[in-house]
């Protein structure tokens, strides 16, 4: 026998798929707040969200007959009509204040500008009273208390308190990024954690990009790449961190479409595909895009939270965001992670130790270093000076290219280079992989890798899964310039390599690439496929670490650095070079205060 339900209940069945926890009833008041057109919006937590949720904005405000009907399923003033193909709101649903109030003890106060006085009206579990007149500027506060007193069951779900108030400020914080202009401020237990004031009257990229630095930190805005692309009526806007400012997850990649938060899949894959031969697997991009298209053209009606949506033509958006991405790294490609040369000095900050912390000796022991003072600073460097191979007087002008003059080798590894105000050390390696790396994708590109034949084939061992995978991509192969055949069981024979690799212990590149063909992402299409390869073939054909360089070698490197794109990173994301201001280094031996 089917049954109607009564109200009460399925307005509690509609709470479960809108509040979650404390955090979803601030992004549903919050975004209502937005939409109401406020300047300004306060969020009070008290118990994590459990015991209040408070949010008070200076919006439109609510007519004393429009309180009744907001606490209502089913009842919108966010759509002009019955058609759901141009939303423009970030809320339209109408169910978020019913399903709110089934589960707690709400109270709405409310004031347009045209009222002498604001009114209130409270719901308890689902049960609304009458309107009445109160106190309160114009307009809306909402009071949310003892959230799931109801279904008491529900509490047991939740976290700590402590948890429950980091996602509600991480929502207030992703709700601040999305809209520079607004001010903001959060309240925990009674104390100011967090305020945003908004960054002025300019352009959206200054105002996003000061709120960016409360938001993300200076850090970020020190290393932030600009976007601003279009393509079809398609607008792409925001910042990006270089791909040596990366992370170890994703939570520091926000992303909008026409101003809402959303956690979309097509988006998080074109972000990392923009990426793909910047960044190791384990790393993550750290961004703040902005989608901006017409309403008709993207379904935000998709998940119930709307935290995904669908495009109507995907590949467009994936090809604009891949392709900004990429033009806009490229053209700040040489630049390294200002946070590589902060680290750098960290370790040698007065008093500190010279040993990492935590790492033990061969007694068991952590072992601590010496304190660092300008002496002992001084005593290192001459004791580190014969290990190091000079180079002569370099040309005046040298010092005075991007990236210096190369002064000495260190270690059979590093390069020492000196510019007009700075000394920089260069990853011979890693600086080399990339360029190799660059070239390699530029003759796949034009068409295939250039070859050389081997005087005498090379066979090489695999295992049978490994020698199915590399024959199974034989023709994907020959492209990246490696010509291979099956050869017997567990075997293949390598007959041409890439050119410009020239002597290389072939059967570790094969054994490499196809650990690669396991783990390439399938969200990447064949080109971006086979530049993934191509990063593990220039790493075998770089210059390893413990060659010995002679001066004129270690100036070219430097060169082609300055000609290549993303020459500040190697292939997995990793610094190319360390750049220490002489303003830095007089610091460290107490010259500068």
């Amino acid at each position: 026998m089917i049954r109607r339900l009564p109200e009460a209940v399925a307005n509690r069945i509609a709470a479960g798929e809108v509040v979650e926890r404390p955090a979803s009833v601030v992004k549903e008041l919050v975004e209502n707040a937005i939409d109401a057109g406020a300047s300004r919006i306060e969020v009070a937590l008290e118990a994590g969200g459990k015991g209040l949720v408070l949010v008070i904005d200076d919006g439109c405000g609510m007519a004393p007959d429009d309180l009744p009907l907001a606490v209502e399923r089913h009842a919108t003033s966010k759509l002009a009509d019955d058609q759901l193909v141009r939303i423009t709101t970030l809320g339209f649903r109408g169910e978020a204040l019913p399903s709110i109030a089934s589960v707690s003890r709400l109270r709405l106060v409310s004031r347009t500008a045209a009222m002498a006085e604001a009114w209130a009206l409270e719901v308890a579990g689902g049960e609304p009273g009458r309107p009445a007149p109160a106190a309160g500027p114009r307009g809306t506060r909402v009071e949310v208390r003892d959230l799931f007193f109801k279904v008491p069951a529900r509490l047991k779900f939740l976290r700590s308190d402590r948890s429950e108030a980091e996602a509600a400020e991480e929502v207030v914080r992703r709700l601040a990024l999305a809209r520079p202009e607004l001010a903001f401020a959060l309240q925990v237990d009674g104390r100011p954690v967090w305020r945003a004031e908004p960054g002025g009257g300019g352009p959206f990229a200054d105002a996003l990009l000061h709120r960016l630095g409360t938001v993300m930190g200076r850090e970020f805005v020190a290393n932030a790449v600009e976007i601003d692309a279009e393509r079809e009526g398609i607008l792409l806007r925001g910042f990006v961190g270089l791909p040596t400012f990366s992370r170890k997850d994703a939570r520091q990649q926000h992303l909008f479409v026409n101003r809402r938060p959303v956690q979309d899949r097509l988006l998080k894959q074109a972000l990392r595909a923009a990426y793909s031969d910047l960044l190791f697997h384990d790393r993550q991009p750290v961004a703040a895009l902005f989608l901006e298209l017409p309403p008709e053209l993207v379904d935000v009606n998709v998940h119930p939270a709307k935290a995904e949506v669908r495009f109507r033509d995907p590949g467009l958006v994936r090809g604009l965001v891949v392709g900004a991405l990429k033009r806009a790294l490229a053209e700040h490609g040489h630049r390294s992670a200002t946070s590589t040369g902060t680290a750098t000095l960290g370790t040698f900050r007065p008093g500190t130790s010279a040993v990492p912390a935590g790492r033990a000796g061969r007694s068991g022991l952590a072992e601590t270093g010496p304190a660092f003072t300008p002496a002992a600073a001084q005593a290192a460097l001459v004791v580190a000076a014969p290990s190091a191979r000079a180079a002569p007087e370099p040309e005046p002008a040298a010092s005075r290219f991007p990236l210096g003059a190369a002064r000495a080798q260190l270690h059979r590894t590093y390069i020492l280079a000196e510019t007009e105000d700075a000394v920089i050390l260069v990853d011979q390696h890693a600086a080399h992989e990339r360029i190799v790396y660059e070239r390699l994708k530029a003759e796949l590109r034009a068409g295939a890798v250039r070859r050389q034949i081997l005087l005498i084939p090379e066979v090489v061992e695999l295992d049978p899964a490994e020698q199915r995978r590399i024959t199974a991509r034989a023709g994907e192969l020959a492209r990246l310039g490696l010509v291979v055949e099956p050869f017997g069981a567990g075997a293949v024979l390598v007959r041409e390599v890439p050119a410009i690799l020239g002597e290389i212990a072939v059967d570790r590149l094969l054994k490499d690439i196809a650990g690669d063909l396991v783990e390439l992402d399938q969200a990447l299409g064949l080109e971006e496929a086979l530049e993934a390869v191509l990063a593990s073939v220039a790493c075998h054909g770089s210059v390893r670490a413990g060659r010995r360089l002679h001066v004129e070698e270690m100036n070219a490197l430097l060169r082609q650095m300055e000609a290549t794109p993303y020459s500040g990173q190697c292939n997995h994301g990793r610094p190319t070079y360390i750049e220490l201001k002489r303003e830095d280094i007089e610091r460290l031996f107490g010259r500068r205060g």
